[in-house]
């Protein structure tokens, strides 16, 4: 895999992530600050990675974009706690965790459309 890190927490209770440089909260080397602890379950593959661009890095195929659809599926796993939300959930709930209140980076709406049909900022 060639700088890939493979993260899984609390005795494989929480989904593996993929990912360059991955951190024990779903940190990269391309999103690292305080707030970037979410990762995406990729429509494509089913693999949750830390970002896009360690998908575009690491898979070898393009991303599949979530259609609405689909809104309902668990795809989208906050790096704090563990817990994994719906697409739906993630979108409305206002960069916080609905399970443990961390806070999510507000930025990262501005790259929704390439995860989520129709979302873009």
């Amino acid at each position: 895999m060639g700088g890939a890190t493979k993260i899984g927490r609390r005795g494989g209770q929480t989904p593996e992530v993929l990912g360059i440089e991955v951190d024990g909260q779903t940190r990269c080397v391309h999103y690292h600050t305080a707030l970037d602890v979410v990762a995406i379950k990729m429509r494509c593959c089913g693999v949750y990675y830390a970002c896009k661009d360690c998908h575009a890095a690491l898979a070898g195929h393009a991303i599949a974009v979530w259609p609405r659809g689909e809104w309902g599926t668990r795809a989208v796993l906050c790096g704090a706690c563990g817990a994994e939300m719906t697409i739906r959930e993630y979108l409305d709930c206002e960069s916080r965790c609905p399970s443990c209140g961390a806070d999510f980076n507000p930025g990262c709406r501005k790259h929704w459309h390439f995860y989520f049909e129709g979302e873009e900022e």
